[in-house]
């Protein structure tokens, strides 16, 4: 096989919440504590830079047309969105060089007056690319804008090829299908927390794109939320009281966690784990990829070209173009 063993970890640790500057020195905090531990590949869950928006499932009232503590929290996150490129990003691939290793990140991404839900990809070398989520999901609507084809990455590493998605583009059938068709081998699949039907949406897509697959998801306290707006120089008062809101003692979980690591025959290599923050880890045997080959290989020959076929559009969607007779 023309690719390596991979040793991989999942960092299941929460964000300083809303906190990006933060957030990246914590980033940077596991990326050498998990190289130190002999990782090829570090992977972290779906927006981890700096927090899943969880008030949307947790705050009453995070919903409501113009109501202030929405508004206010939403500013909180605008303001603390990666942009990329920009000074933070830099900081990030610095951090990135420095641990020599493969990263996968989820960020929430700023892009001009837009947030996107976005999953990086960095290099070694701090070189980057890009997937954003093509369908925010219910309420994340509220807060993101949609992705388009031209960001379905898929790079090339010594281990195999690295693709991802995010979420419920799990349950996309076409999109499954466009990166299996880019061959991937390593797939990440960044959820909030992985619940059963991410773990089962996980496996199938190991299964059927005969990939290893990276499930990971967040551990996050109620504690942990409050925690990050204290390391915050101002937090309106309307958003604290929306976050305060969330029902439960300081100590109850949010997010639980449930990363995995998944074999291409759909079997787990590590288990999931629950309510720790944690590194999972597993060792990415490549032999395993051309094993299961030999019964599915939904590209090829498990493929009906003659009666199926999709189109990928890959041209980024722009609203307004820009045309001039100047030289």
């Amino acid at each position: 096989m023309p690719w390596k063993p991979c040793r991989v970890a999942i960092a299941q640790h929460p964000p300083v919440y809303l906190n990006l500057e933060a957030s990246i020195e914590r980033a940077g905090q596991l990326l050498l504590e998990a190289a130190e531990a002999g990782a090829d590949l570090i992977v972290f869950p779906e927006t981890w830079l700096p927090g899943y928006p969880i008030w949307l499932d947790e705050a009453p009232g995070a919903a409501l047309w113009d109501a202030p503590g929405p508004k206010a929290v939403y500013r909180l996150l605008w303001e603390n969105a990666l942009e990329i490129p920009g000074p933070l990003f830099s900081k990030l691939q610095a951090l990135v060089r420095e641990s020599e290793r493969y990263v996968v990140l989820g960020v929430h991404e700023r892009l001009q007056g837009t947030l996107y839900n976005t999953q990086l990809f960095l290099r070694p070398d701090g070189s980057w690319a890009l997937h954003r989520k093509l369908i925010p999901t219910y309420t994340e609507r509220l807060i993101w804008g949609r992705g388009d084809g031209s960001t379905l990455a898929v790079i090339d590493t010594p281990f195999g090829r690295l693709g991802g998605l995010i979420c419920w583009e799990h349950w996309m059938p076409l999109a499954r299908a466009a990166l299996h068709a880019r061959f991937e081998q390593i797939h990440v699949a960044q959820w909030p927390s992985v619940h059963e039907r991410h773990q089962i949406a996980s496996r199938h897509y190991a299964f059927e794109g005969r990939c290893f697959v990276l499930a990971a998801g967040t551990v996050l306290r109620k504690q942990d939320l409050l925690g990050g707006l204290e390391t915050l120089p101002h937090v309106p008062s309307e958003a604290r009281e929306l976050l305060d809101a969330i029902p439960g003692p300081p100590e109850r979980l949010l997010q639980t966690g449930g990363s995995a690591i998944i074999g291409p025959d759909g079997a787990y290599l590590a288990e999931p784990l629950w309510n720790e923050p944690a590194f999972v880890t597993a060792t990415l045997e490549p032999e395993r990829i051309a094993e299961g080959l030999l019964t599915l290989d939904v590209d090829g020959h498990y493929a009906r070209p003659d009666i199926f076929h999709l189109e990928v559009d890959t041209r980024p969607q722009v609203s307004v173009t820009f045309r001039t007779d100047h030289p």
